[in-house]
């Protein structure tokens, strides 16, 4: 009885321990796969909301085979109340915060548009102090912030900044810059309170009904639009199509949502920025748009936080 009391703490230590590993590398990982979204949007060449539509039509296919498979299907048909509202919820702040990133790049550049949309990790960490109550240490904001300056050299925009007569030509200050940064912020706002949300209710719901919903929600809303532009012809297009549903979306939402539901909200904020990490390196590695040197160092920065976070971890 005595040695079974003494190893009691030690062994909730340990499953604590184990949790935090776990959720640590369902974050990494599917922030490795979402890197690569980029590659599938290029190679189907649509408009981003037909891209979106069939984003969450391929996904939500993958994901009711998977949960039929798992036989999790009735999940969804339990659902009532505040788990129901949460999914709902999480589904439609998701829905807007890709629709208002991508209005954002056409009107202030895709660097920009990466660098403000992805203040989100202190929107994320500044709600979890707030409602949750949650400690942010001093280490924790201090990673942040270092994988956020990473973030700003990674996608090139102190190179131009700094290129001849960048700034003062009036490259950052086309019409309708600011709309374009309102909207990057106001997406980053939706995309931490989804994290929230998804974190809250990722216990009770599930990660395959947070993922699944997330796709009903985003296939409905977005339907007048195929419906109105017609679809693409069939071809290669469809593949890159029904992959960014299948891996990005079926795949990856399930993998984060799972990560989401083991940790705290300060170690969620960094671990994000795998994402656009990843994203830089895959645009390098496939279509040979070759990093800078300050573009390197932005990356090295993104891994010196994240490296930190995992010692300190």
């Amino acid at each position: 009885m005595s040695s079974s009391l003494v190893s009691s703490p030690g062994s909730s230590a340990s499953a604590h321990d184990r949790r935090l590993r776990e959720g640590q590398a369902f974050m990494v990982g599917g922030g490795l796969l979402l890197g690569t979204i980029g590659v599938f949007v290029e190679e189907a060449a649509q408009d981003p909301a037909t891209t979106v539509w069939f984003r969450c039509v391929f996904g939500l296919a993958a994901l009711l085979l998977w949960g039929a498979a798992r036989g999790q299907l009735r999940q969804l048909v339990r659902l009532r109340g505040r788990t129901l509202g949460a999914v709902l919820v999480v589904g439609l702040l998701t829905v807007v915060n890709w629709g208002l990133f991508f209005a954002a790049i056409p009107r202030c550049s895709i660097a920009v548009s990466t660098v403000v949309f992805h203040v989100q990790p202190f929107w994320l960490m500044a709600m979890g102090a707030f409602w949750l109550r949650e400690r942010v240490t001093r280490a924790q904001w201090s990673a942040a912030a270092i994988a956020l300056g990473g973030l700003a050299l990674a996608t090139g925009i102190a190179d131009e900044l700094s290129a001849p007569g960048g700034a003062a030509s009036g490259a950052f200050g086309p019409p309708g810059y600011a709309l374009g940064v309102g909207m990057c912020l106001l997406g980053s706002v939706s995309y931490a309170a989804a994290s929230l949300i998804a974190k809250l209710e990722a216990e009770r719901a599930g990660s395959f009904v947070l993922s699944a919903g997330q796709c009903v929600v985003g296939a409905v809303l977005l339907l007048p639009w195929p419906l109105t532009h017609g679809l693409p012809a069939f071809g290669a297009s469809w593949g890159w199509l029904a992959g960014l549903g299948v891996l990005h979306t079926g795949l990856a939402y399930v993998v984060l949502y799972a990560g989401l539901a083991r940790l705290g909200t300060g170690r969620i904020a960094v671990l994000q920025f795998v994402y656009p990490g990843t994203a830089v390196l895959v645009d390098w590695a496939v279509y040979g748009r070759a990093l800078s040197l300050s573009q390197m160092m932005g990356v090295g920065l993104i891994a010196v936080a994240l490296w930190t976070l995992r010692r300190r971890a």
